[in-house]
């Protein structure tokens, strides 16, 4: 049946809009075994150095429902405190360089998983587009599909030059897509993102301050189970382990007698900055612990590979997920994300990159010093600005656990002479006790009971809520 003239019209307007507003080059339009939605999906590249040739990956979702560029703009960020393992629930490289496409978008808060056997999509009846436009990016250099034509790109990144790199790639990602230029701008990610984040919003607000016609609307930041300060995080892990029941008493006793967490520094020239004896200690705890422990979810099972390609072999057809918590999505996403017709529809590897997707390992090679920056002063600045602040923390993460977290924002609060606007109380979702909070004007603090260190993961409806209050500049809803 042919179509009417007004149809036609109709057709070829909605087709100029798009290509009036947004780089038609960059539409996915055919992601392999992809459920039908009713928003728009972008994906491709923004060069932050021609001259070195780097450019950065993003991968673009709006909102459902419509009227996209009358809602607010979220751009997520990825990090990663490494410890043993290797993943996106437990990666394996110590520092930062663990991509949002891969984790971000299609493991956590994006609007699709990888079914069962990584060879199609499922909705996630929880992704966060539900109320705001998602830009997940890979960012350094390295991470993911971004990359750079001069290797020595790679070497020793810093803070400061990923934060710098990522203002260069909102400036250049607001010129592909000029509609959203006067949305309301919030930052939001997990783990080394403790660093990203603040950091990326300090530089914002320098540059709205000397570029008023390039001003970007940033109005708030949250951040989830967040490198802050890594002394207080590494003694609040130790803590964590031993109240857990993961180290023996004799070990942490040993932990805390031999340990000065302070002095700890990542990739110093000694060892960790502490003392030989502390390193034994540690060693030991790693023992007691053991491999078949995720550190970033303590008591969830890990993937074996026995159980996956078990899996993979009885269930190549089926679209399903995997029941439960599914504790081998990382292995089904990377599947996924490495069949060419994936990264075809998603203009991606446009290079023919020499090595193959991964989450955590690529060729970047983060200057770790870094790590050991204490970013609770730079908190301290933004939180001054009267940007809304939140900080939250799943309660089942050892990595970066509530404890430190909530004893860092506590502190922050009272050196900022803050009232208690809301006292610790718990907040609720469906008439059960979701998790906990306490808020002091624009800072707030949140956990959120029975998630992890990838908190929409583990706790997808209890994440969407806290997202949207947050949105929302509302307090966490008590028990009615």
């Amino acid at each position: 049946m042919g179509c009417s003239l007004p149809a036609i019209l109709a057709i070829l307007l909605f087709h100029c809009c798009i290509a009036a507003a947004a780089p038609l080059s960059d539409l996915v339009t055919n992601l392999p075994g992809q459920p039908r939605v009713r928003f728009r999906q972008y994906a491709g590249y923004v060069t932050v150095d021609p001259s070195a040739g780097r450019a950065l990956f993003y991968y673009f979702v709006e909102v459902e429902g419509g009227a996209p560029q009358s809602k607010p703009l979220t751009l997520w960020l990825n990090g990663v405190v490494s410890l043993t393992q290797s993943s996106c629930l437990a990666p394996k490289k110590k520092g930062p360089g663990c991509s949002s496409i891969g984790c971000g978008a299609f493991t956590e808060l994006g609007p699709f998983y990888p079914n069962a056997s990584g060879t199609g999509l499922l909705r996630n009846p929880q992704s966060w587009n539900k109320v705001s436009n998602l830009l997940f990016l890979d960012s350094p250099a390295g991470v993911g599909w971004s990359y750079s034509n001069t290797s020595s790109d790679y070497d020793n990144v810093t803070d400061e030059k990923t934060a710098q790199d990522t203002l260069l790639f909102l400036l250049g990602w607001f010129r592909k897509f000029p509609e959203f230029r006067s949305s309301d701008l919030y930052i939001t990610g997990e783990s080394y993102a403790g660093h990203y984040v603040p950091q990326l919003a300090s530089v914002i607000l320098g540059h709205n301050e000397r570029n008023r016609q390039e001003e970007l609307r940033l109005k708030g930041i949250a951040i989830g189970n967040p490198l802050l300060n890594l002394g207080i995080d590494t003694a609040a892990m130790y803590e964590y382990f031993w109240s857990h029941g993961l180290i023996s008493d004799d070990t942490f006793a040993a932990v805390k007698g031999a340990c000065n967490f302070e002095d700890y520094e990542l990739g110093a020239e000694k060892q960790h900055n502490v003392s030989n004896q502390c390193d034994v200690i540690m060693g030991k705890s790693d023992d007691e612990v053991g491999d078949f422990i995720n550190n970033y979810d303590v008591i969830l099972d890990v993937c074996l590979p026995s159980l996956f390609l078990q899996e993979l072999r009885l269930k190549q057809h089926i679209t399903q997920k995997s029941y439960g918590v599914d504790v081998c999505i990382d292995d089904e996403r990377d599947l996924y994300l490495n069949d060419y017709r994936v990264q075809q529809a998603l203009h991606a590897n446009v290079t023919g990159l020499n090595y193959k997707w991964t989450m955590c390992d690529g060729p970047v090679q983060y200057y770790l010093q870094d790590g050991s920056i204490d970013i609770v002063p730079l908190l301290q600045s933004i939180v001054k600005t009267g940007l809304r602040v939140w900080v939250f923390s799943g309660d089942q993460d050892s990595v970066v656990p509530l404890t430190g977290t909530r004893t860092i924002i506590n502190g922050l609060g009272k050196s900022l002479n803050l009232p208690a606007t809301v006292p610790y109380t718990a907040w609720y979702l469906g008439g059960q006790v979701a998790g906990w909070t306490q808020v002091y004007g624009n800072l707030t603090y949140a956990t959120i009971r029975g998630a992890a260190h990838m908190v929409p993961y583990a706790q997808p409806a209890r994440a969407l809520l806290l997202f949207q209050t947050f949105l929302s500049g509302q307090t966490l809803p008590k028990n009615s």
